[in-house]
């Protein structure tokens, strides 16, 4: 468990041996049973019920297709809509104790799989999955043009732009961002499989605009399309179970 999680449980006295609490120095014995209950504090946004593509569920994680469009999580100015809201409606239906703990987030009009823990232990230990580089995520895109190799990584520096603007642009002074790529299908529009190596904010959308094959309606780093959301999902996510330790893949259903 997380320090911070295990500092919680232990000044709130939900460290149990043999159904009584103890400290973390109390000494144990074979065939003590100990217990912890993960009780989850209640979000301060507004349950909703709505469609709902389960890709994958069990007792620790939950995996849902994203439409685009949807933000991932409440802010002060929207606090519903978004799939924070109909994940929890979900829980609340199925009578399931769980906070919304998202493992990888999607922008607003990127769409495909979006990872969830049900509980904050297992929320660290995808985290910890993060950092060490085992959690793999794979998208899909529609370009405009084509790469001149059929793969490559793509190695280009990434910051942000000055406040208030919230986008990012290639630059020496940013942080370190890799992004493999593969061409599927070339073409005027071509469609890729792109494998982000670091997790920057917007970093496939802003490498692939810096290469010169942008997104197709991007607004923001393409071409904005009326009428068209930008072709980017999130094909596929793969990870050992934070539980079992079995290797699981999660395919989304939609294409970009």
């Amino acid at each position: 468990m997380s320090s911070g999680l295990m500092n919680r449980l232990k000044w709130q006295e939900k460290l149990f041996v043999n159904g009584q609490p103890q400290h973390t120095d109390f000494q144990v014995s074979p065939g003590d049973v100990i217990s912890v209950p993960l009780e989850e504090e209640t979000p301060a946004f507004p349950p909703e019920d709505g469609d709902l593509t389960i890709l994958y569920e069990d007792d620790h994680i939950l995996a849902v297709d994203k439409p685009a469009g949807m933000l991932i999580h409440p802010s002060r100015a929207t606090i519903t809509g978004t799939l924070a809201n109909r994940v929890l409606g979900y829980y609340q239906k199925t009578g399931q104790s769980c906070a919304f703990h998202p493992i990888t987030r999607l922008d607003r009009d990127t769409f495909g799989v979006v990872l969830l823990a049900k509980n904050a232990h297992i929320h660290s230990k995808f985290t910890q999955m993060q950092e060490q580089g085992v959690l793999q995520k794979t998208y899909e895109a529609l370009v405009v043009g084509c790469p001149a190799e059929t793969e490559g990584i793509i190695d280009a520096p990434i910051a942000r732009k000055p406040l208030p603007s919230l986008l990012r642009y290639v630059d020496e002074t940013g942080k370190p961002s890799l992004t493999k790529y593969k061409v599927l299908k070339s073409g005027e529009i071509s469609h890729l499989s792109l494998q982000p190596v670091t997790g920057r904010t917007h970093q496939l959308r802003v490498h692939c605009a810096y290469m010169g094959f942008p997104i197709l309606a991007d607004p923001q780093y393409g071409t904005k399309i009326p009428g068209q959301t930008q072709h980017l999902c999130a094909k596929s996510i793969t990870f050992p179970h934070p539980v079992t330790g079995q290797k699981t893949k999660i395919v989304s259903q939609l294409h970009p």
